[in-house]
């Protein structure tokens, strides 16, 4: 069995000292190609600079690039012509971490629409699908995306946490769904149990969101605390037992549509060590 994960914070500092050792229990338990976030210009760097650094041969790690909502503040004139060096880059997939978070508000809501719009224009110019963050404010995203939608290839929402009304409203745009160990959580998760059913095959895809978000249901659970990619496998579990699949038949179509999205190569047969 073959899983992508397609939400990795590698360049998290928290990860600084253990990367490889990290990676190889990922390919170890399967989870065999990653997508590694970029969050700001500086870390969508250092996400692809990992990517080459950890693999070489270019065949298990790749990388988005953009500017989260978090960070829509520190949009500026240059910021434009760098995101678009980096996209150029071949193991660039993705054009994000971007969208719009009216939760914490960071950064405030004209800036992160302002930067949101610049990039989802970058995307639809190169052609690349976009990685998208949303907190509290799927109406707004869904408004901008409107416009826009028509020149985009594919994009996700990553992370999805919404209620089913959000979630029908990014279908009918034909958009893709992340599923994180939110789903994991009795607290605040289980509303996505139901509706992960309404995902369509070929518009669902998983991932960590390490070192975040660390499955509530694992047992046990890893004594650091942090959520890494290998632990991906509660997430497939919890998935799959809602949607009413079977694990294998979950991992092979999220990790077919996570192919086709990133434009992923096949390894075959699988690897274990980078």
């Amino acid at each position: 069995m073959q899983l992508i994960d397609i939400g990795v914070n590698l360049t998290h500092p928290s990860f600084a000292e253990q990367r490889e050792a990290l990676l190889a229990r990922a390919y170890a338990a399967g989870v065999t190609q990653m997508l590694v976030t970029g969050t700001s210009l500086a870390e969508s760097q250092q996400a692809l600079e990992l990517c080459l650094q950890l693999d070489s041969e270019g065949q298990q790690l790749f990388s988005t690039a953009g500017v989260h909502p978090h960070d829509a503040s520190s949009w500026n004139h240059d910021s434009h012509s760098q995101l678009k060096a980096l996209l150029s880059e071949p193991r660039v997939r993705a054009v994000g971490e971007c969208g719009l978070d009216f939760n914490r508000d960071f950064s405030p809501r004209p800036q992160q629409e302002h930067a949101l719009e610049q990039q989802l224009a970058l995307a639809a110019e190169l052609r690349m699908p976009v990685f998208l963050h949303e907190r509290d404010a799927d109406e707004r995203l869904l408004a901008i995306l409107r416009d826009y939608r028509d020149h985009l290839p594919a994009a996700v929402v990553h992370c999805f946490t919404g209620e089913k009304r959000s979630l029908f409203n990014y279908l009918d745009l034909d958009l893709h769904i992340g599923i994180t160990g939110w789903i994991c959580d009795e607290r605040r998760g289980s509303h996505l149990h139901a509706l992960v059913r309404e995902i369509p095959v070929g518009r669902l895809m998983l991932e960590s969101d390490s070192p975040f978000l660390l499955p509530r249901s694992l047992r046990p659970k890893p004594k650091s605390g942090r959520n890494e990619p290998a632990l991906l496998l509660e997430v497939l579990r919890e998935v799959a037992l809602h949607r009413g699949e079977s694990e294998a038949e979950l991992a092979a179509h999220t990790s077919a549509c996570a192919r086709a999205f990133f434009d992923l190569p096949l390894l075959t047969p699988p690897k274990v060590l980078a």
